[in-house]
């Protein structure tokens, strides 16, 4: 599994290079070099391209755990939980979880952990909001790790407001489809929504060490 996703990392980098027709990269520089380059640039495009969405909109379309949802869509990109049905029903869970934490605790009107100090009622609402997430992720099969960061998130008060949700959503769809271009852009077949659809790999010729 590691060598499949080390070739598929490979084919996203190289493929992505050939249709912007610098190939000379990949054979100027190691492989490695040329991963951690691609890496630095997509990385930055992705999260550049959901802030200046929020910056147009002054909506909070950015948060914390889109950077790690970020590195799982370009680096293991075939992986279940990079999926769209993961990537997407895990936020939601996180975020559902985080706000319902909230009304247990009865902190929705409580300012962030972060301006005043973490209480008992904070503690809880942090605990069940990530115990929650995890638990549905597993049980509907749908886990995506950054999600756990998206329920830490709400349930410590940096997006409390029900109605930043969809905001929230959107700001990781934008990142899909940023993900699903570049990746179907070198190649590899990302799924349109589950992993588990997904063909087989295309067949990779060997790679320069």
């Amino acid at each position: 599994m590691g060598i499949k996703n080390e070739r598929l990392r490979w084919q996203l980098a190289s493929g992505v290079l050939r249709a912007f027709h610098l190939e000379r990269l990949a054979s100027r520089y190691s492989r490695r070099t040329v991963m951690a380059g691609f890496n630095l640039v997509n990385g930055g495009v992705s999260i550049a391209l959901v802030s200046f969405i929020a910056l147009i909109t002054q909506e909070a379309f950015i948060f914390p755990s889109l950077g790690a949802t970020a590195f799982i869509l370009f680096y293991v990109p075939m992986a279940q939980p990079a999926s769209p049905r993961n990537t997407l029903c895990g936020h939601l869970i996180g975020a559902l979880m985080g706000l319902l934490a909230l009304y247990l605790f009865g902190l929705q009107d409580a300012p962030s952990a972060f301006v005043s100090s973490v209480d008992l009622p904070r503690v809880g609402a942090a605990a069940v909001s990530l115990g929650l997430t995890s638990c549905l992720m597993v049980l509907l099969k749908v886990a995506h790790p950054p999600a756990g960061a998206t329920a830490l998130i709400v349930s410590l008060g940096l997006m409390p407001n029900p109605s930043q949700l969809p905001i929230l959503m959107a700001g990781v769809l934008v990142l899909l489809v940023h993900a699903f271009l570049m990746n179907r852009l070198s190649g590899i077949p990302y799924p349109l929504w589950s992993s588990d659809a997904a063909g087989p790999a295309l067949s990779l010729s060997p790679e320069r060490p």
